[in-house]
């Protein structure tokens, strides 16, 4: 497709009203859908009077509506622009990803910096909400300028958003890095309740709303360290990240309500990645220990991961990148599932070959899982010299 941006940072959706469609959001302005599970696609460019600047997220209601949030630059020059990230976009598609509006916005702060959002459905109710990073000036080293996790809501079907409102305790730096506030994931609970996890500072903190993000707690929990902070260095890439994904169990199972923050960190090292998972069973008061998801031996990289819960089962999906079978920086993918509220877990490989990626292509900063009723689709980028691709696996379960 006529674009200059090379394909990476996948999302993926399974509509939770017919789990044969889905849809996938790819760097920098793609949109793919499927109607048939994942086994064929369509591809086209997805097109706002805001602009349309990566970062692709999608999700989908419970009455089938799919939304694609992104980045925005309403002038069309990038980082050269007044208006590149001003605020945080979302279009909506009622016919399967087939075609999509011009899109609403929230955040719309100037002149600050709108960052690495992402969304949540409520359900019960359909009600959008949407954590992210502002920046007070993206890049800047001035100790004046911070970071801060935002959150705004739609009540109809996102057509319309509420005013940002801070809720990280804590403001960080604008540089990018340890010292600033990311990684923001909202997950709703069984009752409507609604969660966010995030990084700063080697640790990963936490908020809740029980009242639909009206308000939120007085102050963060902190869930547990995350030594070495969320910004990671791995072999082969120009960077790499281990940000908590929060998701929840909003299904019948056992471990009902139980809310699960999935990320990576090194505290075996700095030449040992690895996977981890912790859990809470009373709204985020307290966490478990963290759980090792990679069951590899010490030593080898694991990086990159994404979380989904089934709503409908409660099994627990993590998708990953992992060299546990090489010695340099071959890469393969793996999906860890569990299905006893993460105490243990199985490792597959489901990349067919491996890769090796290089520090000339820009590789991404996450990839994507998406699982309803037994319907698991991983999503991932793939290099090939400077060529990336977009990649998927049909697990079912």
């Amino acid at each position: 497709m006529d674009s200059p941006y090379r394909p990476c940072e996948p999302s993926i959706f399974v509509n939770p009203a017919n789990p044969k469609e889905m849809v996938a959001g790819i760097v920098l302005d793609k949109i793919g859908y499927s109607e048939d599970g994942g086994t064929t696609w369509k591809l086209q460019l997805l097109e706002s009077s805001y602009g349309v600047y990566g970062d692709p997220v999608i999700t989908a209601d419970y009455d089938g509506n799919f939304y694609y949030a992104h980045l925005a630059d309403p002038e069309g020059r990038g980082r050269a622009g007044d208006s590149w990230l001003d605020r945080i976009v979302v279009q909506k598609s009622t016919d399967g990803g087939k075609t999509w509006n011009n899109g609403s916005y929230a955040g719309h702060r100037p002149p600050a910096d709108q960052d690495k959002q992402w969304l949540a459905v409520d359900p019960d109710n359909n009600h959008l909400y949407m954590t992210w990073t502002e920046f007070d000036d993206y890049g800047s080293n001035d100790p004046s300028d911070h970071s801060r996790i935002l959150f705004a809501r739609s009540l109809d079907q996102g057509e319309s958003w509420s005013e940002a409102i801070p809720i990280s305790e804590q403001e960080g730096n604008c540089l990018d890095g340890d010292q600033t506030t990311e990684g923001a994931v909202p997950a709703v609970g069984p009752d409507g309740e609604i969660y966010v996890a995030w990084s700063y500072d080697e640790k990963i903190f936490f908020d809740r709303s029980e009242d639909g993000g009206e308000s939120w707690l007085d102050r963060d929990v902190t869930i547990c360290d995350q030594p070495g902070g969320w910004d990671i260095d791995i072999p082969g890439l120009g960077r790499a990240n281990g940000m908590p994904i929060t998701a929840t169990d909003l299904s019948n199972s056992k471990f009902k309500g139980r809310i699960y923050v999935n990320f990576c960190d090194q505290r075996n090292g700095s030449d040992d990645t690895d996977v981890w998972l912790v859990y809470s069973d009373d709204k985020g008061n307290t966490w478990s220990d963290p759980v090792r998801v990679n069951d590899d031996p010490i030593g080898k990289h694991q990086f990159f991961t994404w979380m989904s819960v089934d709503p409908m089962t409660g099994a627990i999906y993590i998708v990953f990148y992992d060299r546990r079978d090489h010695s340099d920086e071959t890469t393969d993918v793996y999906v860890a599932w569990s299905f006893d509220g993460g105490q243990t877990f199985v490792n597959r490989k489901v990349s067919d070959t491996p890769f090796i990626p290089n520090t000339r292509v820009f590789f991404g900063d996450y990839n994507n899982i998406s699982a309803y009723d037994g319907v698991v689709r991983p999503i991932w980028t793939r290099m090939d010299g400077d060529r990336t691709s977009i990649l998927t696996a049909l697990i079912n379960f």
